[in-house]
């Protein structure tokens, strides 16, 4: 009965539309799928604004919302048309029209399948990334395992029930687009031929959808403060099919903040307080210098970097997070503590090459995914590696995700350590837990300190990482349910804890230096254009002979590495254009973020915020409130050239290969 009610429903509709729309001629499903994507994409748009609507409400661009929204819409379904559109002109033969029929019907029933998928998935990534499915979407693709574990155990009932929706309405829109499609009355070949070219003008315009210079992109639909109320303008379909279209140009990826002279790039860097007395000393190498350390040793210290998976301030009770990272709290008091450090972006790669390789961030993804930089590029490990240091990288999960085995081989890691070379005693989602990473890097300690020869260990956590697996019996739960990111968190730092104690008791403490750092931190929100607050991350050095310090002006992770290779007493030549914090530790300081397609230069409370086709921001940022406001002052030249130079000069060394030491 169900089924003949189904069927009865699919056979009227489809009369109704054909009957309806029947002057539309060969062009009926096209029609169709442009009437119905404006329906699914705007039902979406509302439940979307509804969810989110203190936040919507308070960027007070409601109407906006919707009636731009539209707009957004409509080009995405221009792209859609394309492709049956220039085919048209085949169904103005009687042999071929049959058949075009059926092809528009599949692929209109595909496109809204596509994009049925794609805002089905919008809420549960907005809960993880606090925008649309942007270019993150598409690089976790890469990694089917990983990605379909998290959604697995974190995120099954959400997962199943957008597949199955997906399904569902796949079904159904294929069965009635097939049916309206074979109802068409189709036009004389001289009407057809003749009002093609018109209709094509048509969606040409609707693509384009301005008379401007440049044809309308996503940028141009940001209109409020807050990023997530800016991509709720637009469609998931869209941002994903920019995004995709945008790695082919990642190269130039810092271009889409406008046009800067080359040698304003590194006359502006080089002019900072920090580099401008270093001597440069390669033209073809524009960053290069020489870098005296602050502490001269006989022997240059080993060096271990511990980078901690989204261990971002949040969870520090110092830095006004949850206080669920105790061992971390004891630990500061016997290093270097930094109070205002911020990751440069809010992925691990990015956290990557800024940490390994002192490297800026831009719009494109991190250099660690990035073709040129697979061979000579400089991190740490390639320039104390020519100093005969042993150099190696330990992960509890598979060294190929995102690259970095390609990556750290390619520039520097001599031995590469993962879940393969492991015995773990708990092992989750994303490999082993933290505890069996650690005992198996004390191991590897031990039989580098051993071999007489200095090293450089990179040890990169993966417990604090949803779906928040960890063995059972470790901790005093934070809250009643396990598998939270807090009793997640709290897990990680009572690992770190006990690896820190048990190296403590190892001879090679006293000749090696720890850095404690995250790659960025959990979750990254607010209702900021840039949620700066969320960049704010923990990092410790300790170990050797540090005695306790706070570091308290505002620092970046691409300062990190020369302030290890300073305190480690390690004489050097590179092209990091990070500050030395054992040179000075006092005077103002900066940090760049990466969010999105914004780039913010923030220094002295001061945030100049960069967006793509469009005039730069100022805002004020409390850096004691974690809040960012943006005022009706335009930032001033100065404040603009230093930010374009610093988000323009990691693009050009990229695209140049510049960013390396001399053969």
């Amino acid at each position: 009965m169900t089924r003949f009610a189904i069927a009865r429903f699919f056979e009227s509709y489809s009369k109704w539309f054909a009957h309806r729309f029947r002057w539309t001629g060969q062009y009926l499903t096209l029609v169709h799928l442009l009437l119905a994507g404006l329906v699914i994409l705007s039902a979406s748009r509302l439940a979307l604004v509804i969810w989110q609507w203190d936040r919507v409400s308070g960027a007070a661009i409601v109407v906006s919302t919707f009636v731009q929204g539209i707009r957004a819409d409509l080009i995405l379904l221009g792209y859609l048309l394309l492709v049956p559109l220039a085919l048209a002109p085949l169904s103005a033969f009687r042999p071929v029209q049959k058949w075009w029929n059926s092809g528009t019907a599949w692929w209109a029933s595909a496109a809204l399948t596509f994009i049925v998928f794609m805002e089905l998935a919008t809420p549960q990534f907005i809960m993880q990334f606090d925008v649309r499915p942007n270019r993150l979407f598409v690089e976790y693709l890469s990694y089917p395992a990983e990605v379909f574990a998290t959604l697995w155990n974190g995120f099954r009932l959400a997962t199943l029930l957008s597949l199955f929706g997906t399904v569902v309405l796949g079904f159904v829109l294929n069965r009635v687009f097939v049916a309206s499609s074979a109802r068409a009355t189709p036009w004389p070949a001289k009407r057809l031929l003749l009002s093609w070219p018109l209709v094509l003008l048509l969606v040409a315009f609707q693509i384009r959808s301005t008379t401007a210079h440049r044809p309308a992109n996503p940028a141009m639909f940001a209109l409020s403060g807050d990023a997530l109320v800016n991509s709720l303008i637009i469609n998931s379909p869209w941002s994903v099919l920019d995004a995709v279209y945008s790695l082919r140009k990642e190269a130039n990826s810092s271009e889409i903040y406008g046009k800067f002279a080359r040698d304003q790039v590194f006359a502006q860097v080089k002019a900072a307080p920090w580099l401008k007395t270093y001597q440069f000393t390669s033209s073809e190498l524009p960053t290069l210098h020489r870098q005296t350390p602050v502490r001269q040793r006989a022997r240059p210290l080993n060096l271990v970097i511990v980078l901690e998976e989204s261990l971002g301030a949040t969870f520090v009770e110092s830095l006004g997070g949850v206080p669920v990272t105790p061992e971390l709290e004891k630990l500061k008091q016997d290093g270097w503590w930094f109070d205002n450090l911020y990751a440069t972006g809010t992925r691990s790669v990015r956290g990557i090459e800024a940490v390994v390789a002192g490297y800026p961030p831009t719009p494109a993804r991190s250099v660690v995914k990035l073709s040129l930089a697979q061979q000579n590029f400089y991190t740490l490990a390639l320039g104390l590696g020519k100093q005969g240091y042993h150099t190696e990288f330990v992960y509890g999960g598979e060294a190929h995700f995102d690259n970095m085995r390609s990556f750290f081989t390619g520039n520097g890691f001599q031995k590469v350590v993962d879940r393969r070379d492991m015995r773990p005693r708990f092992e989750g989602s994303w490999g082993a837990s933290d505890e069996d990473l650690f005992d198996k890097s004390l191991e590897r300690l031990q039989q580098l300190h051993t071999q007489g020869k200095p090293f450089f260990s990179l040890i990169f956590t993966s417990s604090n990482h949803e779906p928040f697996e960890f063995p059972d019996g470790k901790i005093a739960l934070h809250e009643p349910n396990k598998q939270t990111v807090n009793n997640a968190v709290k897990y990680a730092d009572y690992a770190l804890g006990k690896f820190i104690r048990a190296a403590k008791k190892e001879a090679y403490w006293k000749d090696t230096l720890f850095l404690i750092v995250a790659d960025h931190d959990n979750r990254v929100y607010g209702d900021s254009l840039v949620p700066i607050k969320k960049f704010h991350i923990p990092g410790l050095i300790l170990g050797a002979d540090m005695k306790q310090q706070n570091i308290t002006t505002i620092a970046s992770q691409i300062d990190l590495g020369p302030t290890l290779l300073s305190l480690m007493g390690v004489t050097s030549e590179h092209p990091m254009i990070g500050r030395d914090l054992a040179l000075d530790s006092s005077t103002p300081g900066r940090a760049l973020l990466q969010f999105d397609n914004y780039f913010a230069w923030v220094e002295d409370g001061a945030a100049t915020i960069l967006r793509p086709g469009q005039p730069a921001l100022l805002g004020q940022y409390d850096a004691a409130k974690g809040d960012l406001r943006i005022g009706t002052a335009a930032p001033t030249p100065a404040q603009v050239d230093r930010a374009m130079a610093h988000v323009m000069l990691p693009s050009l060394l990229y695209r140049e290969q510049r960013y390396r030491l001399p053969p």
